[in-house]
């Protein structure tokens, strides 16, 4: 049996659908069960919240592994529910001896210029983003992908870059550590965590997820992307592979 984090938001719900075309038994835990949309005779949908250490520690129970696609908005506040939410996970899955994490973080903890950026990009852009409007969320980040490596795991922490929409998967890319990139598809970055499960060479690592197929330019990508207001959940979400 597998579990993860995040299932109710817009890459929780795309790991979810692909678990279950792939014919894995899944279970979907969110604040909100009500209103998953997706449902199928080997999904399992459970109110929970990450932020609740009793509840995280009864889903993870009879688990070998979980996958985390927490999402929180960028704001002034400070921001605790990835260090906080993971640190609830890890926990449980220490005490119930399962193994196997995956936990999305994203290519902000660790800002570098991008060979195709451009000036804008580059040196106004990603500094804004990752120093001022999302400072108190990539601080929360690095605090989780610090508590991720210090336990005796087997995890990997995947970085996205700029989430697309596209309706399919691309061939996308996998990278150990840092990626000349600048977009990642949502099912890309879905289809990627699925395929570590049964893949051991990102154990232990740092990856990035990027997607190299019709990228859009970059103020197109601004204005549908990333300026759009985001939901908070923190729900938990795990397939399993069927008998």
């Amino acid at each position: 049996m597998r579990r993860g984090f995040g299932a109710n938001g817009p890459t929780g719900r795309l790991l979810t659908g692909q678990a279950l075309a792939a014919g894995r038994r899944v279970t979907a835990v969110t604040r909100q069960p009500h209103s998953c949309p997706l449902h199928h005779d080997r999904l399992d949908t459970v109110g929970a919240d990450v932020l609740d250490p009793v509840a995280v520690d009864a889903v993870v129970a009879e688990q070998d592994a979980v996958l985390s696609t927490l999402g929180v908005p960028a704001g002034k506040e400070p921001i605790s529910t990835y260090s906080r939410g993971v640190a609830n996970i890890v926990t449980a899955m220490t005490r119930h001896q399962a193994r196997r994490l995956a936990v999305v973080s994203s290519s902000g903890v660790d800002p570098h210029p991008y060979s195709e950026g451009g000036l804008l990009f580059n040196r106004v852009l990603l500094p804004y983003v990752t120093r001022a409007l999302g400072k108190t969320l990539y601080d929360d980040m690095r605090g989780m992908e610090a508590l991720v490596r210090a336990r005796d795991l087997d995890w990997a922490i995947v970085r996205p870059s700029g989430l697309l929409h596209p309706p399919s998967v691309t061939d996308y890319t996998l990278v150990a550590g840092h990626a000349d990139g600048r977009f990642t598809a949502r099912v890309d970055l879905a289809a990627g965590m699925l395929a570590m499960l049964a893949d051991d060479r990102h154990l232990r690592t740092t990856v990035s997820v990027i997607t190299t197929a019709d990228n859009p330019a970059l103020l197109h990508w601004l204005r549908r992307e990333a300026l759009a207001k985001s939901s908070v959940d923190a729900p938990i979400f795990a397939p399993s592979a069927s008998s």
